[in-house]
């Protein structure tokens, strides 16, 4: 496996794809319970090989990336060949990034000495997807990347 098993919540919300990509293999529901019966070994490798493919899609159509901690903020864009990184930390131990009120507090002081911006930029070491799914179950999320981009157009203007 390259990526890792979906969690049964998400297996329930990609049921009908699921479906789908039994079907592609002439195996439909009867036949897939006798599977799951007879031969669990088999059904968990479809299991497997599904899962890499809905993860290989995500990673494949991923763009920006965000990770929250107490005082740092790492922004990610994942370009083809390159990932480039804002990374934002905050001087003051008392602003938790993790509340609604930490972003609040980025915004009014993002261009103080209480805040730290470093810029970064570094070909992938590995696939790019293998690259950005370490990022995620390193704690990182999926996202639209407006943070990012409004984060370096105040630094590139």
């Amino acid at each position: 496996m390259k990526y890792k098993r979906l969690t049964k919540e998400q297996f329930e919300e990609l049921h009908q794809e699921f479906s789908n990509f039994l079907a592609t293999q002439s195996i439909d529901k009867s036949e897939w319970d006798t599977i799951k019966l007879n031969n669990p070994e088999v059904a968990e490798q479809e299991l497997d090989v599904f899962s890499d493919i809905v993860w290989e899609g995500v990673l494949t159509k991923a763009q920006y990336l965000e990770h929250f901690s107490k005082n740092h903020i790492f922004l990610f864009h994942c370009q083809e060949k390159v990932i480039q990184s804002i990374v934002l930390k905050a001087l003051d131990t008392q602003v938790d990034f993790m509340q609604k009120d930490g972003l609040q507090w980025l915004s009014d002081n993002v261009f103080t000495d209480t805040v730290e911006i470093h810029l970064g930029k570094k070909e992938y070491e590995k696939e790019r997807n293998l690259a950005i799914f370490d990022l995620i179950t390193q704690g990182a999320i999926l996202s639209d990347g407006q943070l990012y981009l409004q984060i370096n157009g105040i630094i590139q203007s």
